[in-house]
């Protein structure tokens, strides 16, 4: 009932973000490679006649426009991040919570047979995935309960609207998710963007500096760690989050199949009855 769906979306985004990482690695270990002999070098060669300013304003102050650029997209991508982690967050809240507190005044109404009942405490719940996915089934099995015979339609017709609930709930439930994944995918490659440029401009900067001093190189340095720092620090809670929200959304899955298979088999109960 659209589990395979979300599973092999799940395993496409999953594999993604590892190769994204993957690849982060090597070429950020390329980068280590290229910058170790250049530091030893400048170690050796002294300090120069400047201190470098390593304070956040000072590491600022010296990045180039490209690095500022990339600081200001991660930034962008950081705060569209924790918007989704804490929409992501109150919605699961409400849909676990009003569950608890819906699951066992439902199956005692039905119990009773009060299948209005059932439907005006479904009503009640709005952001329970059970209560609507219940909601759709008894509101299209009342549809045909006044007739002499249910047949097996009905009981299709019933096993039908709850599979279009619970497709329709799992793409609620996995709303912004994919924003998640991309971001943790790609905001190390954001910073590694802003690394290469750091690298570049330590070396011009070696270049035209008539000492071998670590200042003529800082504030390349200081650009290619702050961005490949704050990339990291982007993607890592990204990546977190996209994991802990995709197996939120599995388990609401496997609720809403329990359900919807627990009230089908209310509907051919009452079949037989009939």
């Amino acid at each position: 009932m659209g589990g395979g769906g979300v599973g092999a979306a799940d395993n496409s985004n999953s594999a993604t973000l590892l190769e994204g990482f993957d690849i982060m690695m090597i070429l950020l270990s390329q980068i280590w490679l290229t910058l170790t002999p250049m530091l030893f070098a400048l170690a050796e060669g002294g300090e120069g006649p400047q201190a470098f300013d390593w304070s956040l304003m000072g590491v600022w102050r010296h990045m180039g426009w490209v690095a500022r650029v990339v600081l200001g997209i991660l930034l962008v991508m950081s705060i569209w991040s924790i918007a989704i982690m804490v929409e992501r967050y109150l919605t699961f809240s409400a849909a676990r919570n009003q569950s608890r507190e819906f699951a066992p005044k439902v199956a005692t109404s039905l119990k009773s047979q009060k299948i209005d009942e059932a439907i005006s405490l479904s009503d009640k719940y709005k952001k329970s995935h059970l209560a609507m996915v219940v909601n759709a089934g008894l509101q299209e099995f009342r549809a045909h309960q006044l007739s002499t015979e249910l047949s097996g339609e009905v009981v299709d017709a019933s096993k039908r609207a709850l599979q279009r609930a619970t497709a329709i709930k799992i793409a609620e439930f996995r709303r912004g998710l994919s924003g998640l994944a991309t971001i943790g995918s790609t905001a190390p490659f954001v910073g590694l963007f802003g690394t290469v440029f750091g690298i570049i401009n330590a070396f011009v900067g070696m270049g035209e500096s008539a000492s071998a001093g670590i200042s003529a190189v800082a504030g390349g340095i200081a650009e290619a760690l702050v961005t490949t720092a704050v990339g990291l620090a982007v993607a890592v809670p990204a990546v977190w989050l996209f994991n802990y929200f995709t197996s939120k959304v599995d388990n609401f899955v496997v609720e809403m199949d329990n359900s919807s298979a627990e009230l089908i088999d209310f509907f051919l109960k009452q079949r037989g009855k009939k």
